[in-house]
């Protein structure tokens, strides 16, 4: 069976837990968990209930595909399957009022429609509902298992604020290198796609060397997302990717292609002028676009890309894990990451 009929088959039962997660009685805070749900995509702009698209839940679903290929009880994974999911969609909450983006997947951002205070308040309480979503652990696990789901969940989230500080530190320096670089992405991404792979495999019952084969395999799928979702956010087609692609270039992120363009390319000193300069404005994007390009940017990220992605098929092929369907549908996950659009 391919990922995506497994995905299909998880994504009712994920969406199901994470809104039993946020059903509270009290009507004097209603509105709060209802601008959670927008942000979800379970309400519109009124609040009123909705099915909007918010995004294809792939942390969850990876964790649950990664307790399934233990030969894990999935059911008894889905606290954690919510948890990660609320963990990620708390960091997109506040990443929007980062960086002042006032769409996401198309839609106007939480703190766009409510503003900046109500935004951060409500993803200060997505943070809380992530680790109520865990909680439930404590119905099928021993507790030992329990407490190591805890500190893996812990860990990380301060990952995901490491690689964030650093994301934003980066915008406003030219010295950043490609271990720099590395070191920002494992925290901002990789580290909840490893934790997704890793708690799936130790919530599936896993011995610590299964479960840190598969936490290791996620890290280097989180890397391989990243460089790709880099490339997309430059040379990617704006209606697939769901966002701005001139965003990451208007705002100075140092993106993979900047990265190598900026300090392993023959046109370095014109960019690093043109970044060490003013704000760009979207006049400045073609000729920024067009030095990447000259400099072979796109095609060193593919590269790259494609260097993690064969670590994280090793992770699984290589390690004591067993060869079952769901193993191979995560492995067809990781290849497909070399195709996405969007």
């Amino acid at each position: 069976m391919s990922y995506t009929a497994y995905f299909q088959r998880y994504l009712p039962l994920v969406e199901e837990h994470m809104q039993g997660v946020l059903e509270r009685g009290d009507e004097v805070v209603a509105g709060h968990y209802a601008m959670m749900a927008y942000h979800l995509g379970w309400r519109d702009a009124a609040l009123k209930p909705a099915r909007v698209y918010a995004g294809k839940r792939v942390r969850p679903l990876l964790l649950l595909l990664a307790t399934e290929a233990v030969e894990g009880d999935i059911s008894h994974a889905l606290p954690a399957a919510a948890a990660v999911e609320f963990l990620h969609n708390f960091s997109l909450l506040h990443d929007d009022v980062e960086d002042r983006s006032p769409t996401r997947r198309g839609r106007p951002t939480v703190w766009s429609l409510w503003g900046i205070p109500q935004a951060i308040n409500v993803g200060d309480g997505m943070f809380a509902l992530a680790y109520q979503a865990l909680e439930g652990l404590a119905d099928h696990h021993p507790a030992a298992r329990v407490l190591t789901a805890f500190h893996l969940f812990t860990e990380t989230a301060l990952r995901l604020t490491e690689g964030q500080y650093l994301d934003m530190g980066y915008e406003s320096r030219l010295d950043v290198d490609e271990q720099a670089y590395v070191t920002m992405i494992e925290g901002k991404t990789a580290a909840l796609l490893a934790a997704s792979t890793g708690l799936g495999a130790l919530l599936g019952g896993a011995e610590e060397g299964v479960w840190r084969a598969y936490y290791t395999f996620g890290r280097y799928v989180g890397l391989t997302f990243q460089i790709v979702d880099d490339i997309l956010g430059i040379w990617g087609d704006e209606q697939k990717v769901g966002k701005s692609v001139l965003s990451d270039i208007l705002t100075k992120k140092k993106t993979y292609p900047v990265v190598y363009a900026l300090t392993r390319s023959q046109v370095a000193p014109v960019l690093r002028e043109l970044y060490a300069g003013p704000p760009f404005t979207e006049r400045d994007v073609p000729r920024v676009v067009a030095l990447l390009e000259e400099s072979g940017a796109k095609e060193a990220a593919w590269a790259q890309a494609r260097r993690f992605h064969e670590r994280a098929r090793s992770a699984l092929m290589e390690a004591p894990v067993p060869a079952t369907p769901a193993r191979d549908a995560l492995l067809e996950f990781v290849d497909a990451l070399l195709t996405r659009d969007t």
